[in-house]
């Protein structure tokens, strides 16, 4: 009697114990993208607001991390925030926790801080913070490599792009969190419209203060309407996820936007007119390779621009109906006087 009732019981604990793991492992957040062979190098990756899916920046990243697996034979694990991503810190420890991370990278600004204490808590491990932006006066340390892009030049051109593509004289810049890195995109796409044509009209709006803002397609569709309303025909958005939303403006009222970090035109194809990018995939892709072959660039910001089209704007067979022909010769003379210094922007 005893035996016959001990083995049913046996086994439904053992599935209930065998659930309750399954679930504290879904819980965690931190996913393993891929297996490999044990001693394959591997990175973790942090990603910011929005996470995988936001179809941008975070997107971008993911991609690079994916291109080095295939090109290079690494694993990765990943870790999506929660909420509007408090737990940065907590998550960047966790990896660096893991003795098999060699490499851990954080997806955008916001991890500056977290990511440069950390970095230095952890000295033996290499730490990647994409659009790094430090406090003046900050010694980064020599396992911290700063990613950081030209995105006031890009920002330069994509005004230049609307101004000359403008028809009814006023455009309009959205921005996700209001920070001194998104006023870079604000003042070089201002500054960009007025190189060309000095009587263009800019509204300009920005979607909160916190990295909320990066993930709030709804407030991103509002502003956009309203600068729509207003006689923008064209806007750029440099808002995360948030950006989706302004997409979604310019498709219901027929106008067109610029958008930014990827080329985003298959979201609305029509009415992207083109995109600042920022090629954080194949930063990404060349960090890790550095790292692995012992030539990683710790200790300072490295700066991925124009030169080499790191920064950059799209124009190909999607958008060169959109873009008249003499626009795009006018934007290729302007990048080279800002390459050669005839045009000076500082970041």
């Amino acid at each position: 009697m005893t035996s016959r009732r001990f083995f049913p019981l046996f086994f439904r604990l053992a599935s209930i114990l065998t659930i309750f793991v399954l679930f504290v492992t879904g819980c965690s957040g931190k996913k393993a993208a891929t297996e490999k062979p044990s001693g394959a190098y591997k990175v973790g990756l942090v990603f910011d607001v929005g996470g995988r899916g936001d179809k941008s920046f975070n997107d971008s990243a993911y991609n690079g991390l994916e291109q080095a697996r295939q090109k290079l034979g690494i694993e990765f694990d990943y870790i999506e925030p929660q909420g509007e991503g408090a737990d940065r810190e907590a998550a960047l420890r966790q990896m660096a926790a893991d003795p098999d991370i060699r490499l851990i990278i954080g997806v955008g600004l916001l991890f500056t801080d977290d990511i440069t204490t950390i970095a230095r808590e952890f000295p033996e491990k290499k730490f990647v913070c994409i659009d790094y932006n430090p406090q003046q006066g900050t010694e980064i340390p020599s396992n911290l490599s700063g990613i950081v892009f030209e995105e006031k030049k890009g920002s330069f051109l994509a005004g230049a792009i609307a101004a000359l593509e403008s028809k009814s004289g006023t455009i309009g810049f959205i921005g996700g969190m209001d920070s001194n890195i998104i006023r870079k995109f604000e003042t070089g796409f201002t500054e960009g419209a007025l190189h060309v044509r000095p009587d263009i009209k800019v509204i300009t709006g920005f979607i909160g203060m916190t990295g909320s803002a990066f993930n709030d397609p709804a407030k991103g569709k509002e502003l956009a309407l309203g600068q729509y309303s207003r006689g923008a025909d064209i806007i750029y958005q440099a808002a995360g996820a948030s950006g989706l939303g302004v997409i979604e403006a310019a498709r219901e009222s027929g106008r067109l936007v610029i958008c930014t970090d990827m080329d985003q035109a298959y979201l609305a194809p029509g009415h992207v007119l083109t995109s600042m990018t920022k090629a954080v995939d194949k930063s990404v892709l060349t960090t890790v390779e550095d790292a692995m072959n012992d030539r990683f660039q710790g200790g300072k910001q490295r700066v991925f621009g124009l030169d080499g089209r790191y920064t950059d704007y799209v124009w190909n067979s999607g958008n060169e109906k959109m873009i008249d022909k003499s626009v795009h010769e006018r934007i290729e003379s302007i990048r080279q006087d800002i390459l050669d210094g005839k045009i000076r922007i500082e970041e």
